[in-house]
C-alpha cells in the first residue's frame, strides 16, 4: 500500500506542479491579480513547488520501509563521489542558466525580463542538464529501499515527461533556435540522440 500513497503524492504534486506552470492557470492568475502580481509569480511558483514537495519526502520518509540493498564498501564510496560530482554538476547547470531569471528574482525588478536560449557549458552536452545531474543524484544512491526505489522511478518518470513538455514550450519560445539546437544536442543523456 506504501507504493500507491507514494506514486499517488508524487502524482499529486506533480499535477500541481505542471497546473501551476501551464499558460492558461498563468493567465487566469493574471487576469484575477494583474500584470503587476506577475512579476512575483515565478518566485511564488518556486517557493510554491518547494514547500508541496515536503509532504512527498516526509511521506517516503514515515511510511514503513524494506531495505533492497546497500552497495558495500569501497562500491558505496564510488556511488557516494559520484552524487557528490551530480550536485556539483548540478551547481555548475544551475549557475550556467539565468538563474536569478529561473529563481524568478529578476522579473521582480525588471518587468520586461526576457529568457534567453542557453546552450553553453553543460546545455552544450545535454538540453536538460538539470534533470540529468538530478537522475545520477538519485540512482547513484548506494541504499535503495523499497519507498525510495518507487519515488526514484516516479521521479524518473516525471521528470522525462516534464523535460517533453518543457521542449514543447521552448520550441514555442525559441523557434528554430531551439529547433536546431534539438538537432544536435542529446536531451538527457550525451551523445544519445
Amino acid at each position: 500500500m506504501n507504493i500507491v500513497y507514494i506514486l499517488l503524492a508524487l502524482a499529486l504534486w506533480g499535477l500541481l506542479h505542471s497546473l501551476t506552470a501551464s499558460h492558461t492557470f498563468k493567465d487566469a492568475v493574471e487576469k484575477i491579480f494583474g500584470a503587476g502580481f506577475m512579476r512575483l509569480y515565478r518566485l511564488l511558483y518556486n517557493g510554491f513547488a518547494l514547500v508541496t514537495f515536503l509532504p512527498v519526502m516526509g511521506l517516503v520518509a514515515a511510511l514503513p520501509d524494506k531495505t533492497l540493498y546497500m552497495v558495500p564498501a569501497p562500491w558505496m564510496y564510488l556511488m557516494l563521489a559520484a552524487q557528490g560530482l551530480s550536485i556539483l554538476l548540478l551547481a555548475i547547470a544551475f549557475l550556467q542558466t539565468d538563474w536569478l531569471n529561473f529563481v524568478g528574482v529578476r522579473q521582480i525588478f525588471e518587468a520586461d525580463s526576457k529568457s534567453e536560449l542557453v546552450i553553453k557549458g553543460l546545455y552544450r552536452v545535454v538540453r536538460h542538464p538539470l534533470y540529468t545531474f538530478s537522475l545520477t543524484f538519485l540512482w547513484f544512491n548506494p541504499l535503495m529501499t523499497v519507498n525510495t526505489l518507487v519515488f526514484y522511478l516516479g521521479a524518473t518518470a516525471y521528470l522525462i515527461i516534464g523535460a517533453m513538455f518543457e521542449e514543447r514550450k521552448l520550441l514555442r519560445e525559441f523557434g528554430e533556435d531551439y529547433a536546431a539546437y534539438k538537432k544536435s544536442t542529446a536531451m538527457l543523456i550525451p551523445f544519445l540522440f
